[in-house]
This record gives structure tokens, sequence and C-alpha cells, in this order.
């Protein structure tokens, strides 16, 4: 009990929701007490939320700082200077985020209400046939190092919380590590720009990001203090996931919810309006995130988990190669 009270705080609790806040340290560096205190609160928070914030996660904050710098210096850039440096092997234009699937739907919506936002997609530097694309300047020479490192620091922290979750579902801190060691992972650098209040108020469908779940395994979200994410609760409101100094939203995606057959969820969010105290006059000021959207390798079949069925008729998936999962996806949601 005394592990877990040290292990487990709350972020959010609102509206049947709540979203833990777990000491990273414990899984880390802490006993085979703490270890096991720490995955069970995570996974708890995985099964109820879908959400979980992480503190003391190893990721020195001047890190963060540093990147978060770089980001909002990149987005200052001319806007040609921004579209030339898009992934130009994307078949997808991401200008708008929903749980649409028809194309005529998807279409209307695009016209009506474009989320409010621009983003950079920074994947790993070694993928055959998707090359990053850097500035090429002093400036850029300085980003790209620096975002290089932080991908790969990201990296290692996403194969620790998979250690975590498979501790937590007694499968053992090595059981997903086969599944992890490639890094087909994306790093997206998010700036909502500064936005007049009378968007909102003349239009009270707009939103910055809409209404969506992940589609890999797991997200690890860095925020700045400007909120705006909101998660959707057991009551069907959407809750404010206020940012907390230091600390790390973690969500489940589609795929781990898959992979754990419904065992996690992969709960709907999206970013909205600021509260009222962000506003500087009559504007809402810039808003910056990095979200680093973790998959398992890319070549990985996966299928569901041992431990979450009795029957093979209690299994709800049929095993799905993860990267052909996640392009159908990207292709089917992404306008």
């Amino acid at each position: 009990m005394a592990a877990t009270t040290r292990a487990v705080s709350t972020a959010v609790s609102e509206d049947s929701l709540f979203i833990p806040l777990i000491d990273f340290s414990l899984f880390l560096n802490g006993s085979e007490e703490d270890k096991k205190a720490a995955a069970n609160g995570m996974i708890n928070g995985f099964k109820d939320a879908g959400f979980i914030y992480i503190k003391n996660h190893g990721i020195p904050q001047d890190v963060i700082d540093r990147v978060f710098s770089e980001s909002a210096r990149f987005f200052q850039r001319p806007k040609g200077e921004k579209e030339a440096l898009a992934w130009a092997s994307h078949p997808l234009p991401l200008k708008r985020v929903t749980q649409l699937s028809d194309p005529t739907l998807v279409a209307a919506l695009r016209s009506v209400n474009p989320d409010l936002k621009e983003s950079f997609e920074i994947g790993r530097d070694n993928e055959p046939g998707h090359p990053n694309n850097w500035p090429h300047d002093s400036a850029g020479d300085v980003f790209t190092t620096i975002m290089q490192a932080f991908f790969v620091t990201c990296h290692h922290l996403h194969i620790e919380v998979m250690r975590a979750i498979g501790l937590g579902m007694g499968l053992g801190p090595g059981f997903f590590d086969a599944f992890t060691n490639v890094g087909d992972h994306t790093l997206r650098l998010l700036h909502y720009p500064a936005t007049h209040k009378d968007v909102f108020a003349q239009n009270r469908d707009q939103v910055r990001a809409g209404r969506h779940t992940d589609y890999g395994s797991i997200t690890l979200l860095f925020q700045d203090d400007k909120g705006g994410l909101q998660v959707k609760s057991p009551q069907g409101t959407f809750v404010n996931a206020t940012p907390i100094s230091g600390a790390i939203v973690v969500n489940a995606g589609d795929l781990l919810a898959r992979w754990s057959n419904d065992l996690i969820k992969s709960t709907e969010h999206q970013v909205v309006e600021p509260p009222q105290a962000e506003a500087v006059g009559d504007e809402y000021p810039s808003r910056y995130s990095c979200a680093y959207f973790c998959n398992p390798n890319f070549d990985a079949s996966i299928e569901v988990l041992p431990g979450t069925y009795a029957t093979e008729a209690e299994k709800k998936y049929s095993a799905i190669n993860s990267g052909q999962y996640l392009v159908q996806r990207l292709a089917s949601t992404y306008v």
C-alpha cells in the first residue's frame, strides 16, 4: 500500500474520469515493489481512462525546453519554406483529424472547420523510402540536431513505458522488447497559432484539433502551459487535461487497445478553445505541443495478448501487420 501511495496520485478527476499521475522513477529505479506499484497504476489508468500522466520520467526539463524553443523558431519560418519541408513521400494532406470515414462527409468537414494548427513530422532518419526533410541553413542545422536527439530520447522512454505495461499486464517487463527495438515512430511538432476569441464565439464547432483517437501503441505528449487538451469521460463529456509542470501525458492508441483485446482503452480527445484565463485581451496566444506517436515495429504481427482471453472465441481480433494497420487507419481518417 505504501508503494502504491508513492507511485500513484491524481492528475485529473472529473465526471467519473480519473487519470492518474505516476511517479515513473519508481519503475525506472525503484525496488521490485515500487516497480509493480508504478506498473499497476499505469495499467489501471489505461484500463479506466486510456490516459495517464508520468513525472520523473528521466528526460531533463532543459532538453524539453530546448525542443519547444526550437519548434517555435521553426514555425516562425515563412509558410513557403515550411510547406517545402513537408514529407514528399507522405500521401496524405494532414489538415483535419476526425473519426469520420465517409469521403463526402470528410470533405465537407474540411471545408467548414479546418483545424487551427500546423505541424511538422519527423520519422526515424534511416527509414527506407521516407527521408526526413530538414531545413538546410545554420538555424536548421541546430534544429535538426536537437530533434534527432529528442527522437532517440523519446524512443528509449517508449521502450521503458512498454516494459512497465508488460509488467502491469503480467507478461513480464521484457515481453514487448522485440516489438519496440526499431523505432518506427513519428515525432509531430504542433503549433496552434494565436487566435482571436471571436473565431470561437462565432463558430461553436471550431476547435484547434478535432475529436480523435490515436492509432498506434502509445503517444507521449509534451504540452506547454496554455491548455486546451480535453479527454472524453465515461459520462460522454470532455474534461480538461490540464498541463502539469514536468509531466508527460501518455495515452493508449487503437493498436494497443486491439492488442490487449480491448482491456486497455483508446479514448477520444480533442484540443479546443483555451481557458478564458489564457486570453491576452481578445486573443488567445499560440500553443505548442510535441506528440511522439509510438508504434510497434512496422514488420511486427500484432496478435491478441496472452492473458486477455480464456478461449479462442474470446479473441476479438485476428492478427494484423503493424505497419499495414497504421497505413489503413491514416488513409481512412486523416483529411
